[in-house]
């Protein structure tokens, strides 16, 4: 890295010496050089900061390490995501417009879509548009952008707008972490743009998640459960919910 590099990089080291993110654009102006330069000062192996759905954050950071593994998610309580999926699947109508939200959760839901006629799928998640290009007769859009292996899900600029573009009948939407008060969050900043369009644009907004991820918080907040329609859960939050005046949300119960 040159001298101008470093210290812009040490200058933005001490904005973020408290912790926390702050955005690219914020960034650039506090530097007085444009995105593009600051994309490449942060290309560099050798720096101290990353890139993460639009935010600049440490790299040593232990808030922001990659924790969640898709890989490692894959097979985990697999029986009970497909009895989610199966319960969140029932408010499909034919001819819908579908987002299936990246991560793991909502996979066993690419089997639940067969047999329904002109279904169209929106999604940003690799693994999920694999899942769908074999199904007959459901039509597929990949959101495109930046590969993100961790959770084999694509970053982008545009993908918000493009999100906004669609009549989506209904969105699927899963969490990382789901708090009472403080609200639905995910592990990784890119997911942050696409999950936020869905909620704004969809006619019917559908959370589904295991109770593990009840009363929990992750670092990239998206929304809240106002946001949602109908909630898809089991277990202690699906009992803590019940106990809560929230008239205008639907709650499934799945038994496991």
């Amino acid at each position: 890295m040159n001298r101008r590099s470093v210290e812009r990089q040490e200058r933005l080291l001490q904005a973020l010496s408290g912790g926390g993110s702050l955005r690219l654009a914020d960034a650039a102006m506090l530097c007085g050089v444009s995105e593009m330069t600051l994309r490449r000062d942060l290309s560099s192996s050798e720096s101290p900061l990353m890139l993460m759905g639009g935010h600049l954050v440490r790299r040593d950071d232990p808030q922001f390490q990659p924790l969640y593994d898709l890989q490692r998610q894959q097979g985990r309580r697999i029986e009970l995501k497909t009895e989610l999926c199966r319960s969140a699947a029932s408010f499909i109508e034919d001819g819908d417009t579908l987002f299936i939200d990246c991560g793991t959760t909502l996979l066993p839901m690419v089997p639940e879509l067969s047999g329904w006629r002109e279904l169209t799928v929106v999604t940003y998640a690799l693994n999920v548009a694999q899942a769908v290009s074999k199904l007959d007769g459901v039509r597929l859009i990949l959101l495109g952008g930046l590969y993100q292996a961790v959770s084999q899900s694509f970053e982008g600029e545009d993908i918000a707008r493009q999100v906004r573009a669609l009549g989506i009948n209904r969105a699927f939407i899963t969490a990382a972490g789901v708090h009472p008060e403080r609200g639905l969050s995910c592990y990784h900043f890119h997911e942050v743009a696409p999950k936020q369009a869905a909620l704004e644009t969809a006619a019917q907004r559908i959370l589904v998640f295991d109770d593990s991820k009840w009363e929990t918080l992750r670092p990239a907040f998206y929304g809240d459960l106002e946001d949602v329609d109908v909630v898809v859960t089991h277990g202690r939050a699906w009992k803590e919910l019940k106990t809560r005046s929230m008239e205008w949300l639907r709650l499934v119960q799945v038994h496991t």
